[in-house]
């Protein structure tokens, strides 16, 4: 869809509904989570998935992609919020009413393994989402840290761009600008041969990743390779690569090394060291809007408002 439409932005009072598209969750940490987005002033509704165990998924498929639906549909809830992520999202993507979900905007709030659920509603409902910090991963600790916070309530409560996130360095210096796309590593290599495979043709390609050695990171950056979504993006974005490094340094490239060698010769503006994934801070990113990558800054620069007032 050429057309991205925009959730509402949130206000105080506004119903967040909580579903679990992956792992089961811990009902000590969803307690935890709902009294957490209670004291910002929302109200929570918890949908049957977040209290349900199939394995290591939070109930079997057809609930939690009903679960996905119906807070999609209810008009009393202005916003999903995924609860963690893990595995199994991907399960869910031939079992959403994409058309539905156009019809009925929210935010969708999740990163991790809920990368797949926002390349599929950026590609198929033509929805803006946010990839960002979820509920029983971040939102447990009184202790939320103050720039992840300061992100997160500018992206969903405000109708503005949210403007400048900086980055470390410039691993390739250069201009670029386009739509944001992208999350986890893992999961958007996972997409690839389906009919939910990333497109990344003149687009901001946003990456991060956790536990994965240096080889497999370059693996999957290779695999993003050689399918042409490396070259065909305008630039790329490097966020957090956690506990990403080798334990036996005499065996292995560094992840620095992998991307000097998978990365550096695409010679397309890329920028490393900007906060988002699984790391602190893990600033909000909303995927769908226009965005640009500014050396002078070293800077992701987000031009575009994510939501309507």
């Amino acid at each position: 869809m050429a057309k991205y439409v925009r959730p509402k932005a949130l206000k105080k009072g506004d119903v967040i509904g909580f579903v679990a598209p992956a792992r089961p969750v811990e009902p000590s940490k969803l307690e935890r989570a709902v009294r957490f987005v209670e004291g910002f002033g929302f109200k929570v509704k918890v949908g049957r998935s977040c209290y349900l165990r199939h394995g290591y998924l939070a109930g079997e498929d057809g609930v939690r992609a009903s679960d996905l639906m119906n807070m999609f549909v209810d008009p009393e809830v202005s916003a999903v919020f995924a609860v963690r992520g893990g595995y199994g999202s991907l399960r869910l993507l031939n079992l959403l009413d994409y058309g539905l979900i156009s019809k009925n905007p929210k935010v969708l709030l999740g990163y991790s393994d809920i990368t797949a659920l926002h390349i599929a509603l950026n590609q198929k409902a033509g929805l803006i989402t946010f990839h960002g910090p979820m509920p029983t991963v971040e939102f447990i600790s009184e202790e939320l840290d103050e720039v992840t916070k300061e992100y997160l309530i500018k992206a969903l409560t405000t109708s503005e761009p949210l403007g400048e996130i900086a980055g470390e360095e410039m691993l390739v210096k250069g201009f670029a600008e386009g739509e944001v796309v992208g999350g986890n590593l893992s999961l958007i290599v996972s997409t690839l041969g389906t009919p939910y495979e990333i497109d990344t043709k003149g687009k901001i390609l946003v990456l991060e990743e956790v536990n994965e050695k240096p080889y497999r990171v370059d693996r999957m950056l290779t695999q993003l390779r050689l399918s042409g979504k490396l070259d065909q993006a305008a630039g790329i974005v490097l966020g957090h690569f956690t506990n990403c490094e080798t334990d036996n340094p005499e065996e292995s490239l560094t992840l620095n090394q992998v991307f000097e060698e998978v990365l550096k010769p695409l010679n397309k503006p890329i920028l490393k060291g900007v906060k988002f994934g699984h790391g602190k801070p893990n600033i909000t990113i909303p995927l769908g809007v226009k965005a640009s990558i500014d050396p002078k800054e070293v800077a992701l620069i987000i031009e575009e408002s994510a939501t309507e007032p």
